[in-house]
């Protein structure tokens, strides 16, 4: 089947592990799936979470950047809520500037964090004048145009290529919106694993593309056998919390449950957990179900977030994948 594989990665923290050991272990990470021709590494955006080393993806993606010769470094994704389009602009046409042809730009709408990170982000910015999503996309798009005849402010330096821009979503109103922006989509299919919901977004954004797909970003894991990786994501567990003023979020356990609740001022009109969706079994069982979502959906790439089942066992899975000749991307 041909379709190019690339990851997504924390920066999770093991049991009795510093940050610094987490954020070593992701360079190791990108290192190796450069190697093994994995075709993107992209770092997340989490604010004031203990267990994630991952706050701020641009300084991240300048030191793997460094760290790499060829594969794609970029965002999954800046959170740009919190951040002026221009600045962000600026920074990713610096990154590219010093790493052309390299660089992606991945943006999402959620705050990567619980209400007071978010606050202590947005403190300075008066909400009345704070743009919407959407008018975001556009600034950021006309920032990287580099249109000489543009009067606004140039976000130098032009690189000799500009970032890849990607919005992360999962649903079809963030097809659309994508689409009509001209942003390639990525459907993050381990927030959302809803097969419908899938189907509905892809054939949004094929209607709204002019018959692109995008990207599917999902959460897999590739053990030696089949009941090793059966016991490792069964205890594996995302709890959803509804909050009495309508709000609802999901998070890891019922004790960031009740802190987000905490930290909101708001309280808990109910919990769910479940298990999240994650693909599983030796690699070639993995590849079926990859083949099998090729197959069905024409999906060229998928972009895989491996589950912080300790860093050991994160790469192994990786190598796994990569062996069982999923990327083509060398």
């Amino acid at each position: 089947m041909s379709y190019l594989l690339s990851l997504l990665d924390k920066s999770p923290l093991d049991d009795g592990s510093t940050a610094a050991e987490a954020l070593g272990t992701t360079v190791r990470l990108a290192q190796r799936a450069e190697e093994l021709g994995y075709h993107r590494f992209w770092v997340a955006e989490h604010h004031n979470m203990p267990n994630l080393a991952s706050s701020a993806p641009e300084t991240l993606i300048a030191f793997l950047l460094a760290k790499t010769v060829r594969i794609r470094i970029g965002s999954g994704g800046v959170m740009l809520q919190h951040y002026s389009a221009y600045k962000v602009a600026e920074t990713f046409n610096l990154l590219a500037s010093l790493a052309p042809d390299r660089v992606d730009l991945g943006v999402g709408k959620a705050p990567g964090g619980f209400p007071l990170s978010t606050w202590a982000l947005q403190v300075g910015v008066d909400p009345t004048r704070k743009p919407d999503f959407a008018d975001q996309l556009s600034d950021i798009n006309t920032y990287l145009a580099a249109d000489p005849n543009y009067e606004g402010p140039h976000a130098t330096p032009f690189p000799p290529t500009a970032p890849e821009r990607f919005l992360l979503g999962a649903s079809v109103e963030s097809a659309e919106l994508a689409a009509a922006k001209g942003w390639r989509l990525v459907f993050a299919g381990q927030l959302n694993g809803d097969p419908d919901n899938l189907r509905k977004t892809f054939e949004a954004y094929a209607r709204a593309s002019g018959g692109k797909t995008p990207i599917l970003a999902l959460a897999a894991y590739a053990a030696e056998d089949a009941s090793a990786a059966r016991k490792a994501v069964a205890e594996l567990r995302i709890v959803k919390v509804f909050l009495r003023d309508g709000r609802s979020v999901n998070v890891g356990t019922e004790e960031q449950a009740a802190e987000f609740a905490r930290q909101a001022g708001v309280g808990i009109d109910r919990l769910e957990a479940k298990a999240p969706s994650v693909l599983h079994g030796t690699a070639a069982e993995v590849r079926r179900q990859l083949d099998e979502l090729h197959s069905r959906y024409g999906v060229a790439e998928f972009i895989i977030e491996t589950p912080a089942l300790g860093a050991a066992e994160r790469l192994a899975s990786v190598e796994r994948l990569a062996k069982g000749q999923l990327s083509l991307a060398a």
